[in-house]
């Protein structure tokens, strides 16, 4: 019992500050919400369209402005009062969650609608995400850093489980209306617990003051660091064309499985029940390392592989879990490492680059696996996002394997002899 509890502490180490504790809570609700508002968004235009390729355009225009504005949005974060860029960006979403409940429930909603309210709740996001990444080692002590950030993932992978399940209730229930009402009320959640904060106990960095090619200067940052742009060019590359589970999973349920909403529901919160206990994983551990992150990836392309070649619903219930896992495990170690390997100056643009390499990777890969699995079947969207993965993941791991034995090998090269 006493080795459950020293666990317990070390996993939940972030905790003990106050501020964060406030903050993780509002998260909580709100990222269950948003997801509330994600199984809804799919399904809505997968009942009016009836098209695989029409799930990947509105997933598309979601996170379109995270792409073109995302590594902007670090700049700012890195300028501004995080705390102050979160007010807003919550206020906004929730108006433009409650504007499309509104819509579908007067049953006037067409999808041009749905496509440009996702677009301008895209905008939202774009402006909230580095803030809000970045946010997070501004309230806890450096050494708890990487805990608090693994723990804040863990938030989002308990609201795949919590969202989903409550997204099957209301639709079974109250109509899809409701789910994005849900939502723009979860938003209130965040507004309170930034509000309550002891504003003199967070630290936050020093603001970046206004000057040219900042930007650059921040993409000069990552590359010029080797774990930080392994775990970007990794995070981009598989976020395209793996991470692409509302149009894969959905077509699945519907094409191959001939499920329904519950179901697609069921599924998500089977691979986020993995999911949580990836992140809990990768919060106790002390320090996470880019070659955790390649593993990560190895194995996630592995299960993608195994849930495409999947008989049934149950035998891919059965494979969600462990996809589920292996996918945040990615994630989670990959967000871990691009912050806390970070300087605190720069820690709002590595976040947005961070986040336009996964985020923005969207309006690429949805499409694409939309079209692919809508052309050649549902199977054929995770046979290509396994292979990614696992492609990636091999010629990263190989790559580092290379450096650690060329560190090595130089440690073991004797010095130059002096010059007679």
């Amino acid at each position: 019992m006493t080795r459950i509890r020293q666990a317990s502490q070390q996993t939940f180490r972030s905790l003990e500050t106050p501020n964060y504790r406030k903050y993780l809570l509002g998260q909580i609700i709100s990222a269950s919400g948003s997801w509330v508002q994600q199984v809804a968004l799919t399904w809505l235009v997968l009942r009016m369209t009836d098209n695989s390729f029409a799930v990947g355009t509105v997933l598309a225009l979601q996170f379109l402005p995270v792409m073109i504005g995302g590594a902007w949005a670090g700049v700012l974060a890195d300028r501004l009062d995080k705390r102050k860029v979160l007010f807003a960006t919550s206020a906004g979403a929730a108006i433009c969650a409650a504007i499309m409940g509104a819509l579908v429930l007067a049953n006037v909603i067409e999808l041009w609608m749905v496509y440009t309210l996702a677009a301008t709740f895209g905008v939202a996001t774009a402006l909230d995400n580095p803030a809000r990444r970045s946010f997070v080692t501004e309230l806890v002590p450096d050494h708890h850093a990487t805990n608090a950030l693994s723990l804040n993932s863990s938030v989002f992978t308990t609201a795949r489980i919590v969202g989903p399940a409550v997204a099957a209730l209301i639709i079974a229930t109250a109509g899809i209306g409701w789910c994005f009402m849900v939502n723009a009320a979860s938003f209130i959640a965040v507004i309170v617990a930034l509000w309550m904060m002891d504003v003199d106990a967070i630290n936050p960095a020093e603001p970046t003051p206004r000057g040219k090619g900042q930007l650059v200067e921040g993409l000069r940052y990552v590359w010029a660091h080797t774990a930080l742009r392994t775990t970007l060019l990794l995070t981009a590359v598989i976020g395209t064309l793996s991470f692409n589970f509302q149009v894969t999973v959905s077509s699945m349920v519907k094409k191959a499985f001939h499920g329904n909403a519950t179901t697609f529901a069921v599924l998500l919160a089977l691979m986020s029940t993995g999911a949580v206990m990836a992140t809990l994983y990768v919060a106790y551990r002390e320090r996470v390392t880019t070659r955790f992150v390649i593993m990560a990836a190895l194995a996630l392309g592995l299960f993608m592989l195994v849930a495409a070649a999947a008989p049934s619903v149950v035998v891919f219930a059965i494979v969600a879990v462990p996809m589920g896992a292996s996918s945040i495990a990615f994630l989670s170690s990959a967000g871990a490492v691009s912050q806390s390997r970070a300087e605190p100056e720069f820690r709002g643009r590595v976040a947005a680059l961070y986040m336009v390499a996964f985020l923005g990777s969207t309006p690429i890969g949805a499409p694409i696996i939309g079209g692919i699995s809508q052309i050649f079947g549902p199977r054929s969207g995770f046979i290509v996002g396994g292979v990614t993965a696992l492609v990636m993941g091999a010629f990263a791991l190989r790559a580092l394997n290379q450096r650690v034995a060329d560190r090595a090998a130089d440690r073991a090269e004797p010095p130059a002899a002096a010059p007679a």
